[in-house]
């Protein structure tokens, strides 16, 4: 009879050590660039801008982590998505209602902001100009305060890009 229970004291045991290792790999560490969405009003229009937010994590980002005079997603993972359920004036220039991703090329003292057809996209990988519904050029501004995580805002006079050291406004009525 003492044998009975411990054989079966020794089976419980080993089963649950065999489930810990299932139980520690079904509790995943947060991604490394969350998924967020800014929404907000911009006259009558809705406007929702979905991303990946990436942190600074110490890095230099301008120039180096996001390189200067090349094509970037504006975020991390898939390509930054922006959409609105009505025209609108971006920097003086007609974009239709409509979804599109998000892409700039950044420089020191000025960025092209980019409004691409092809919405759903992965990274910049598979960028192709030829399906930019609209190009405008902006100027970044110095931030009051650095800003760890990538992040959107999306107010009453357009949109405003976040991150590190830097915020990229676009006008938009």
């Amino acid at each position: 009879m003492k044998q009975f229970r411990f054989f079966s004291l020794l089976l419980l045991v080993l089963a649950v050590l065999s489930a810990a290792p299932g139980f520690a790999q079904d509790q995943k560490a947060p991604p490394a660039s969350p998924a967020a969405t800014a929404t907000g009003k911009i006259g009558k229009a809705t406007v929702t801008v979905a991303y990946s937010s990436p942190s600074v994590k110490g890095r230099p980002v301008w120039g180096q982590l996001v390189p200067y005079n090349e094509v970037w997603r504006a975020g991390a993972n898939e390509a930054t998505t922006f959409t609105t359920d009505q025209p609108l004036q971006v920097e003086g220039k007609t974009l239709p209602a409509g979804t599109y991703s998000l892409f700039a090329i950044p420089t020191e003292k000025e960025w092209t902001v980019i409004f691409n057809k092809t919405a759903k996209q992965w990274g910049a990988y598979k960028y192709d100009a030829k399906q930019d519904a609209l190009r405008v050029s902006v100027t970044p501004k110095k931030a009051a305060a650095p800003t760890e995580k990538l992040l959107y805002d999306v107010t009453p006079k357009g949109l405003v890009l976040r991150w590190e050291n830097l915020e990229i406004p676009v006008a938009i009525k």
